[in-house]
């Protein structure tokens, strides 16, 4: 990525509306068109359908320190596959750098008297030093997400300017649930919709359904997959889809997460069925999208696992023209930049 393009303020910072960020649209065998995102209902078509995700935002950082009395940022991720009592956590000094020197057995020292103790590294936990990532004890009287509400602010990476409340990493869609353990990072996808996008949809005659899928921390390293997470599939959301399919129209995924859930519960015809789970669905070469044909997505570091995403729903070939077209024009990067509408062609799936 060119230097200059993260947007390192939200659009409000910069004097726009949520809604008011640029719109790549990029059709298969089409012009590429550049837009608003307030465009987005008049680049999709009467009888299309729009799937949101409405996992909230967690406050998910919280600082501390570690037993030698060096501050620590602790990312919590979510709670493990299979342990639910023990969390996904991600070490980082307050300057933003991962630590690398963390081991099993070492304890936090948190915010109201918490202490939190590393149990072993994740995904592997043969690993016991040095882990990315940890399953950890953090044990809170009445819960973590009530504890993180008081004592925790959003995850930020360093091209970020200013400290933003959390109000401003949550999209307008956004439901959360008591008790439940939401998003540690924004489903930024969501984040450029405004009340009047999801009117100018509805009148367009575009549909609009929800799934859940809560993500983790997405500071992947470049050779990583996605990790597990958790989806949920309403049944009102699989008959929307597999409606929109027989008719012939578009089913139009906000994001990546929206995505992976959609995929997740379609089986080897794309027919989607309700439910809900960990997802360890990777899509790529040897897994094209079944469901999904259109994806609105933000501009991210072109990372292996993210571009193979994209490119099995709407193909490399347009992917490439989207990625050097934003580039050219210099749309703006990460969770608070610019967007880009991908829509398939029949055969977009094919090598490109």
């Amino acid at each position: 990525m060119p230097a200059g393009l993260s947007a390192t303020e939200p659009p409000e910072g910069r004097g726009l509306a949520r809604d008011g960020v640029r719109l790549l649209v990029a059709a298969d065998r089409r012009p590429l068109r550049h837009r608003r995102f307030t465009d987005l209902p008049a680049a999709l078509a009467p009888g299309d359908l729009v799937v949101v995700n409405t996992s909230a935002t967690a406050p998910a950082a919280v600082e501390g320190h570690r037993a030698s009395g060096r501050a620590v940022t602790v990312h919590i991720s979510g709670p493990t596959p299979g342990a639910p009592e023990l969390l996904i956590v991600e070490l980082r000094t307050p300057d933003g750098r991962r630590i690398t020197d963390a081991w099993a057995g070492e304890t936090l020292a948190l915010p109201r008297g918490v202490t939190a103790t590393l149990m072993a590294g994740h995904p592997d936990t043969g690993v016991l030093t040095g882990s990315r990532l940890w399953r950890a004890r953090v044990p809170v009287e009445g819960g973590v997400p009530g504890w993180l509400a008081a004592v925790g602010h959003p995850i930020r990476y360093s091209y970020l300017r200013g400290h933003w409340p959390i109000v401003t990493y949550q999209t307008v869609f956004a439901t959360p649930v008591p008790g439940d353990f939401p998003s540690a990072e924004m489903p930024s996808a969501g984040r450029p919709f405004s009340e009047a996008v999801l009117r100018g949809l509805r009148s367009r005659g575009v549909g609009v359904a929800e799934v859940v899928l809560h993500t983790g921390v997405s500071s992947l390293e470049t050779d990583e997959l996605p990790l597990p997470e958790r989806y949920r599939v309403p049944a009102a959301t699989a008959a929307a889809v597999n409606a929109t399919r027989v008719a012939g129209r578009r089913v139009v995924a906000v994001g990546t997460t929206v995505t992976r859930a959609l995929e997740t519960a379609a089986g080897a015809d794309g027919t989607v069925f309700p439910g809900s789970g960990w997802t360890d669905l990777v899509l790529g070469p040897d897994r094209p999208a079944r469901v999904v044909t259109g994806l609105v997505t933000g501009w991210h570091e072109p990372e292996a696992s993210h571009l193979l995403l994209l490119a099995a729903v709407a193909g490399a070939r347009l992917v490439r023209r989207a990625y050097g077209a934003a580039v050219e024009q210099r749309y703006l990067w990460h969770e608070f930049g610019d967007f880009c509408l991908l829509l398939a062609g029949r055969d977009a799936r094919r090598p490109g």
